[in-house]
């Protein structure tokens, strides 16, 4: 491989795995199984080990995976929270053990418990009271969630009995019993709203919501799935000296404290140990109260904790075992096919529903044509079924000996389910099908406006998939408010007033079918009944008011909001950096354009194709119109930020910290570009200046060092 072919791969990686990330932490997601995400994290480690210069500190490879949405203020964790490296055999989590006790230089004992499948949550006390709550986010910064934890009952106000320190961070993760999670879904169905397809997802979706703009019925279900929530803790942060030596101890410390731990750990001495432990859970685990993905396995010894150290993402004195998939069989009663935001058509099987991995599963995707005749499945067999990773629904393929003659095979649809245009390859080789109609065909409009309203994109309350199939695909008016992303910005209270869509099954995607007529389950989501007047409702009020404040979001934002193939949030803050202007951006050759840190030729060339395209064009055209100005104000031009000689912070790299009064961090970061500065995420010797902000954490320290 050459060092521009390593660019290239490194960036698609780093593009695809940014996408997989924010799916998962930012919309509760899941896309793939745990070990394909692996797997392609390793295969980017390996290109950046052997060509070094390819390598970014923003890379996933060196940073703690998560994101931070701006619906919640930042919170600076003290301590670092990490990631866990995983194992996915017994043989390479004995080779670890022995590895780590090798490092460790003396014998180990070691702390075995269930890795519970929930949301990392990290709460400080002071003087034993909660102050703080946040989210891990990126390990560095969460998302201030301090409010709905005070509403989960088993998070305690105040610690009790003595010996907490004035200071301290306490660790957990945030979960659903199971049973819990079967009523909370039970009652999402029986009022029309969308189910969970997993507690994790659940429990993630739960304490990352906002209260304000909801109505009181949307209040009432956001309190009730809080107090639905548990915790269980394991951890402690911002103490420097615990009077206690061994993890097992602080257990019984924080047990001490009030702080609910999990029952379900062990200490033993010895590799054998460990694997009987993963072994009796693994038979055991749907038997326990909630789910599990797998087994931590860590050193009990808290002083080899801090010998051992850490690397920029995981502990090297933690493990977390991940268990094969389970596998059962069901019925595979259809095929259907869906149209994502791409035009890429993906065959997915409709199941009889089936308990696997402790929840029920309905549908399952089968990717494309060629998967489909690989497994060899047939309409009406009996299937194999598994969850890669315990998330992701795989067909294995088909109990032969069970065919009894009535099975039959299928065929892919010529015609796009949606728009009737026809299928095809986008270019010769291409295994995947694509809807060629990408301007009008209604799931790629949708797709793309679900994604303009994401996180990683514009961050806009109220337009999730939802609301963006009613926008796109209502069942009135005949004529859908939205044909194009490009009216995003023109929408008003009239255009949303009269829509009616039909309720979506949330697992099969098939309309939900009211009990009783046997008729399809329609709603109104933007009206209400006030004294029985029909009136805004609170969603479409929350929408508008949430595309007018998206106007002034940041550019960089509004680059990964167009949909332009392969420019992601890194790209995009790159390329808003040093150009300041979407003007700027739309004059620059693919030269300029891959000469950018961060972007190359890849990127370049598919932002340039991406802007040749005349109703591409439209939609920049019609945002300009509606607001949207598609600049960095009082950016001095392309390439000036970085150059800048005569400002005070020219030529040093700084690191931001904490949180900066009258800024956000892209803000204060923002602001030292324009000063001339070089923001960098880490501080290290060539950086010049550290700002230090409110709860600035593990970054002063290092700076002071």
């Amino acid at each position: 491989m050459t060092p521009s072919e390593a660019h290239a791969q490194a960036a698609k990686l780093r593009d695809t795995i940014a996408e997989l990330a924010d799916a998962y932490y930012a919309r509760n997601e899941s896309l793939v199984a745990d070990a394909d995400y692996d797997k392609l994290l390793g295969r980017l480690d390996e290109i950046e080990r052997e060509f070094p210069e390819v390598q970014s500190q923003d890379s996933p490879t060196q940073r703690v995976a998560g994101t931070n949405s701006t619906l919640f203020d930042p919170v600076v964790h003290l301590d670092r929270l990490y990631s866990l490296d995983n194992v996915f055999s017994v043989e390479e989590l004995s080779e670890w053990m022995a590895k780590t006790e090798r490092d460790a230089g003396q014998p180990v004992r070691w702390l075995c418990e269930v890795k519970i499948d929930g949301l990392a949550l990290s709460m400080r006390y002071e003087n034993g009271i909660l102050v703080k709550a946040a989210t891990r986010g990126d390990g560095i910064t969460g998302e201030d969630v301090t409010e709905n934890v005070r509403l989960i009952p088993s998070i305690p106000q105040e610690l009790t009995g003595d010996g907490h320190p004035d200071v301290v961070e306490i660790r957990g993760e945030v979960f659903f019993r199971t049973i819990e999670f079967d009523e909370l879904n039970a009652r999402q169905a029986s009022l029309g709203e969308k189910t969970f397809a997993n507690p994790r997802n659940a429990a993630s979706g739960s304490l990352r919501q906002k209260a304000e703009s909801k109505n009181e019925r949307q209040l009432e279900l956001m309190q009730d799935r809080l107090k639905r929530l548990s915790l269980y803790v394991h951890g402690i942060g911002a103490w420097n000296n615990p009077p206690v030596g061994n993890q097992s101890e602080i257990y019984d410390l924080l047990k001490l404290w009030g702080m609910p731990t999990s029952p379900y750990w062990t200490v033993v001495p010895d590799v054998a140990g460990a694997i009987a432990y993963v072994e009796r859970n693994g038979d055991h685990r749907h038997d326990l109260e909630h789910e599990i993905d797998g087994v931590v396995v860590k050193l009990d010894n808290l002083e080899l904790h801090d010998r051992l150290g850490a690397t920029s993402r995981a502990p090297r004195w933690a493990i977390a075992y991940k268990y094969p998939p389970e596998q059962v069989n069901t019925v595979l009663l259809d095929i259907v096919v869906g149209v994502g935001r791409t035009g890429r058509a993906t065959p997915y099987a409709v199941m009889k529903p089936v308990t696997v991995a402790g929840s029920v599963v309905r549908q399952a995707t089968l990717h494309n044509k060629d998967v489909v005749v690989q497994k060899g499945v047939l309409l009406g067999d009996t299937i194999v079924l598994r969850k890669a990773g315990d998330v992701i629904p795989e067909i294995l393929g088909p109990v032969v000996e069970l065919r009894d003659g009535t099975q039959r095979e299928w065929v892919m649809p010529t015609g796009c389910p949606e728009c009737g245009a026809t299928l095809a390859p986008t270019k010769e080789g291409d295994i995947d099908l694509r809807c060629p109609n990408t301007e009008h065909c209604p799931a790629q409009v949708r797709g793309r406006v679900e994604h303009i309203g994401s996180r990683g994109a514009l961050d806009i309350e109220g337009l999730g998939e939802i609301t963006a199939a009613a926008l796109t695909q209502p069942i009135v008016p005949a004529t859908p408010p939205l044909s194009s992303e490009a009216g995003l910005f023109d929408l008003t209270i009239d255009d949303l007033f009269p829509i009616e869509v039909t309720v979506k099954d949330a697992e099969t995607g098939l309309a939900k079918l009211d009990e009783k007529s046997g008729r399809p389950v329609t709603q109104t989501p933007f009206r209400a009944t006030v004294k029985k007047e029909l009136v805004p409702s609170q969603d479409a009020l929350k929408l508008v008011k949430g595309l007018a404040e998206a106007k002034s979001k940041d550019l960089w934002r509004f680059l990964v909001a167009l949909n332009i193939r392969h420019v992601g949030p890194v790209a995009a803050r790159a390329l808003a950096s040093h150009f300041g202007s979407l003007t700027a951006i739309e004059a620059a050759s693919i030269e300029e354009l891959s000469a950018v840190d961060g972007v190359g030729s890849i990127i370049a060339s598919s932002l340039v194709e991406w802007l040749e395209v005349d109703w591409h064009r439209d939609i920049v055209t019609r945002w300009r119109a509606a607001g949207v100005p598609f600049e960095i104000p009082g950016h001095p031009g392309p390439g000036a930020a970085a150059e800048v000689v005569d400002g005070p912070l020219a030529g040093m790299t700084v690191v931001v910290t904490g949180t900066m009064p009258g800024f956000t961090r892209d803000g204060a970061e923002e602001a030292v570009r324009q000063a001339g500065g070089k923001v960098s995420s880490s501080v290290s010797k060539k950086t010049d200046i550290v700002f230090v902000g409110e709860g600035a954490g593990s970054k002063e320290a290092k700076a002071i060092e």
